[in-house]
């Protein structure tokens, strides 16, 4: 169990006293980069506002600069919609108490840290379900949101930005495990709540919530294993070497293999990388294609990057085969041949919600009105294999759903949200843990915006 941070105005008296002390999945989108300023920012139509986050001159570190390329929104209002009357699957909260009646006490500030943000539609929405709950939430009088694509040296930078704008907790998705530790011992000794999501920091006063991604991998790998008869090859496509997220699945995927000696992982165990890159993934299917290589494959598991392989087979005018992909509108609706040009295609979509976003402000919120949150301690494995402890709040294990049975297609069906950006998971909202209707979501703008 992790403490609450406590107050600013604590952290700052405990640090006079102390003088000497030392401290410790998504396609390409519409929505355009944002920036961190220290004041409430005004989001354009359709997305969050340009990026004035400064260059960094931090020193290297081992998480890869990502590839996504820059894309611009157009500057048009989103059309008016009906809310889809799909939700994603049922979770149910973590058990928590709060002392004395645990009534929300006062208006907080958050600041938010998104980068590969830009051109990838998992965290476009996850920043928009960020908004949406701050928002909704009625607690929060103004957020700081940063969204554009740099590495973990630039996320350093980005959170001591958002320190330095004087925020009550600081919610994140990590581009490294450990690189960003220095500054985050920085904001809990400024008093600030801070919050990793979707993968986790080895930092301990940090809370961690995530979506399970071994168990994510591990369910998509099995249901192909069996799909092409427990034997053959299967392209392996991963996402960004170092993350947390990827280490995890790599994981899920290698215990799926346990139980399948006749399955070979093509290029290798390791697989291939795509940095969740849409043009990167593009590219490596379209290569792969074009060669005598996709006559040996039974199989494909993907890690988000799903619908991009899927057009690239199709335009080849290659036969598909069985595909693991996530739960990507494009991809969900490539499943159910909603175009009519994806004929004989098999796969499973597994959800794995960007909605998460919205999850850490909760959380964050939670833990400044004074709750005790209960987190779980999982055995996870780094970039090198090596078993790491990591406390956190983990999401129940996603629910998954395939094209090959009537109960799965039924299931694609009732998921499937057509209003929505094809590049955005379907699941946008977490039951326990969000309250912003669709609408609300889709106008991606937090509160002062």
């Amino acid at each position: 169990m992790i403490e609450p941070t406590k107050k600013r105005t604590l952290a700052a008296l405990l640090a006079m006293s102390l003088v000497a002390a030392a401290c410790g999945g998504g396609g390409q989108t519409t929505a355009p980069a944002t920036g961190t300023p220290s004041t409430p920012t005004t989001a354009p139509e359709t997305a969050a506002p340009e990026t004035t986050a400064p260059e960094t001159t931090a020193p290297e570190t081992t998480a890869p600069e990502t590839t996504a390329p820059e894309t611009t929104a157009p500057e048009t209002t989103a059309p008016e919609t009906t809310a889809p009357e799909t939700t994603a699957p049922e979770t149910t909260a973590p058990e928590t108490t709060s002392p004395g009646t645990g009534e929300p006490t006062g208006d907080f500030t958050i600041g938010f840290s998104n980068p590969l943000g830009v051109g990838n539609g998992f965290r476009e929405e996850q920043l928009c379900t960020a908004k949406a709950q701050a928002l909704v939430s009625g607690q929060v009088t103004s957020g700081t949101w940063t969204h554009r694509n740099t590495d973990a040296a630039g996320q350093l930078s980005d959170i001591r930005d958002l320190i330095a704008a004087d925020v009550d907790a600081i919610v994140f998705n990590p581009l490294d495990p450990e690189a960003l530790n220095p500054a985050l011992d920085e904001a809990q000794e400024a008093g600030i709540v801070t919050v990793a999501i979707d993968a986790y920091v080895t930092d301990p006063e940090t809370y961690n919530l995530s979506n399970d991604q071994v168990a994510y991998a591990r369910i998509g790998a099995e249901w192909l294993f069996e799909q092409i008869g427990g034997e053959g090859r299967v392209w392996y496509t991963r996402g960004i070497p170092g993350h947390p997220a990827d280490n995890d699945r790599h994981q899920g995927v290698l215990e799926a293999l346990e139980n399948y000696p006749d399955i070979e992982l093509w290029p290798s165990e390791e697989g291939v990388h795509t940095n969740w890159d849409p043009t990167t993934a593009t590219n490596l299917a379209s290569e792969l294609v074009a060669s005598p290589d996709y006559d040996s494959i039974a199989g494909i598991w993907t890690s988000g990057m799903d619908s991009m392989v899927v057009d690239a087979i199709q335009a080849a005018g290659k036969p598909f085969v069985p595909i693991v992909g996530a739960d990507l509108r494009a991809f969900v609706e490539q499943l159910l041949n909603v175009s009519g040009n994806y004929e004989g295609l098999t796969g499973i979509a597994v959800y794995n919600p960007a909605s998460v976003g919205g999850a850490g402000v909760e959380l964050a919120l939670r833990v400044l009105n004074g709750e005790t949150v209960e987190t779980t301690t999982r055995t996870l494995q780094d970039s090198s294999g090596n078993p790491v402890d990591i406390e956190a709040v983990f999401l129940p294990e996603p629910e998954a759903y395939d094209n090959a049975s009537e109960e799965g297609l039924a299931r694609l069906e009732e998921i499937n949200v057509p209003d929505l950006d094809p590049f955005w998971p379907v699941s946008w909202q977490i039951e326990g843990w969000t309250d912003y209707d669709f609408e609300t979501m889709k106008a991606c703008r937090g509160p002062g915006e």
